[in-house]
């Protein structure tokens, strides 16, 4: 890896600019999920315990270069101060004279959280003027927002060419956990793709499709894999018009030696709610009248046993319809035996998307995992095999 960490640069009686994610939800003025906040709090705590000064850059919703005052970062103080044990001082504007005053004023041991970057036009626009009115403020740049990577933003991309760069310590373990899943797995690997669409996976699976050594297909894409094959299936869900690309990757999995794993069988419903009444059909017996809304039985059978055999998994997206019972069986099955075979060193997990996690914790494994990533698009573009610009630009550093 040639990016840097903490241990590599020297923090002592430096001002360290350190990007992050703390864009969490919130409710009646107050943070209602502080998972974010909590995750930051070992690269905060490392930079004050070397001697360093933590200035936090982070967004917060969509304000499009506007100041938009409900999406003030001021909203996220007191969960901020309750993950971190500290006071954190707070400056009225990322970058010009507020900031500079901010900066001067912060003693040993605190911490200063910037207003939110995404205030400033410049910020989604990648500037160099804002990039170097942020790099004016500090000493040393850590990036710690793996799921902001995948964004050429000023404060992500653009200020890590300017000042000595690292990745706090959030970003160094979703990075070792990626690399460790897909560009140096132990094999043979697995890729379990869910979710809706193919045509907003396509890129996914023309990637994974040359990487792992099975790629187990689920929800309503799978569908869209049945019907290139010819197989009918009633009134799922699926994309008609895509099984011509279906097949396209069927026909590559061929060349490259990858198996595409389909449903055997499916359980189907005529309606879609919780406690439908449904019934177990092979997967090419779907009644006209009828949704595929998870996999069957024997299908998590196969896909069970293909995670008997593999050394690494990789999860992004559901195999069924996992919100409404009980069309979450054949998730929770699956995903209760990977962390089985996790728990038993038999098996390196990762997972990330927000259905996946979603799916996990319902499951009631999410913790079993070797690694969840929380990051949305910048795990979905990691797996998609494209460069991110927030790790890239860490490996060239000032």
């Amino acid at each position: 890896m040639a990016w840097k960490t903490l241990d590599d640069i020297d923090l002592k009686g430096k001002v360290v600019l350190t990007r992050v994610d703390i864009n969490v939800p919130v409710e009646d003025g107050r943070v209602t999920d502080a998972t974010r906040i909590e995750k930051i709090v070992p690269t905060v705590k490392d930079i004050l315990a070397r001697g360093g000064k933590p200035v936090l850059l982070a967004h917060f919703g969509r304000p499009k270069g506007k100041v938009v005052p409900e999406m003030s970062l001021k909203i996220t103080l007191p969960a901020l101060e309750a993950a971190l044990g500290r006071t954190v001082r707070f400056a009225e504007d990322c970058i010009g004279a507020p900031a500079k005053k901010a900066v001067a004023a912060l003693g040993e041991g605190e911490v200063l959280l910037l207003e939110n970057t995404r205030f400033q036009p410049g910020e989604e626009k990648n500037d160099p003027g804002m990039a170097a009115a942020l790099a004016a403020l500090g000493d040393v740049y850590v990036n710690d927002a793996f799921s902001a990577a995948h964004r050429a933003h000023a404060s992500t991309e653009a200020i890590a060419h300017l000042l000595p760069a690292a990745a706090g310590r959030l970003m160094e373990a979703e990075l070792k956990a990626l690399e460790r899943a897909l560009s140096k797995p132990e094999r043979p690997v697995v890729a379990v793709v869910g979710g809706a669409k193919v045509s907003t996976k396509l890129d996914l699976l023309t990637n994974l499709v040359e990487k792992v050594d099975y790629l187990v297909i689920g929800g309503g894409m799978a569908n869209t894999f049945l019907l290139s094959k010819g197989i009918e299936v009633g009134k799922s869900l699926a994309e008609r018009d895509m099984a011509g690309t279906a097949g396209e990757i069927f026909r590559k999995s061929l060349d490259v030696g990858c198996e595409i794993v389909l449903p055997d069988d499916a359980v189907v419903a005529r309606e879609f709610k919780a406690g439908a009444e449904s019934q177990v059909v092979r997967a090419d017996a779907c009644p006209d009248d009828a949704m595929i809304l998870d996999a069957g039985p024997e299908a998590v059978k196969r896909i069970v046993g293909v995670f008997e055999v593999c050394k690494t998994l990789i999860w992004n997206g559901p195999l069924g319809a996992f919100e409404i019972e009980p069309f979450d069986t054949a998730t929770n099955a699956a995903a209760a035996k990977a962390a089985e075979l996790t728990r038993a060193g038999k098996l390196v997990s990762v997972a990330g998307g927000g259905d996946t996690v979603a799916a996990l914790n319902k499951a009631g494994v999410a913790n079993d995992f070797s690694y969840i990533s929380t990051a949305g698009g910048a795990f979905l573009e990691w797996m998609e095999g494209k460069e991110l610009p927030g790790v890239a630009a860490l490996d060239q550093g000032a």
